[in-house]
């Protein structure tokens, strides 16, 4: 295994902890007032742990609900309420080899197509059969060289 798929693989491991957390939908209001109503704190008391005024923790509050906050403040509110925050990145497909596979595919029948039409205006023309197992072919390669092209 090159440092590529090692750094990749180790990566996983630890997205692998939030795949649930995805499921779990943001209360309407925020999290912060959320958590802050569930414990029964109010702005007042909230504004006192991070000193500063019950509008400032009211605009915090906003701020969190219009995604217009910073990691910073979220974790300073957080640790006012003795919380923590945690966050992270989860592949949309699920897995990074799933993003990285999609990635390379349609790169792979970028280059393979792309390839094919000019071998066709050469009356060379590759059948559907070949096609596809060159696009599988070059996806392979494709997803061990991890090329930056695949990002664009």
């Amino acid at each position: 295994m090159d440092k590529q798929q090692l750094i990749i693989s180790q990566l996983e491991k630890r997205v692998s902890a939030f795949s649930e957390a995805v499921a779990i939908p943001h209360p309407p209001s925020g999290w912060v007032k959320a958590v802050r109503n569930a414990l029964g704190m109010t702005l007042e008391q909230l504004g006192k742990k991070l000193s500063v005024s019950k509008q400032a923790a009211l605009e915090i509050e906003k701020r969190e609900k219009e995604g217009r906050i910073t990691i910073n403040s979220l974790r300073e509110t957080a640790h006012a309420m003795d919380m923590k925050l945690v966050y992270g990145f989860v592949p949309k497909d699920g897995s990074f080899e799933k993003l990285i596979d999609k990635k390379a595919t349609a790169l792979a029948k970028e280059i393979v197509l792309r390839t094919s039409q000019s071998m066709k205006l050469e009356d060379q023309e590759n059948s559907d059969e070949r096609i596809a197992k060159a696009i599988e072919e070059k996806t392979l390669k494709l997803k061990q060289q991890l090329p930056k092209a695949l990002w664009d």
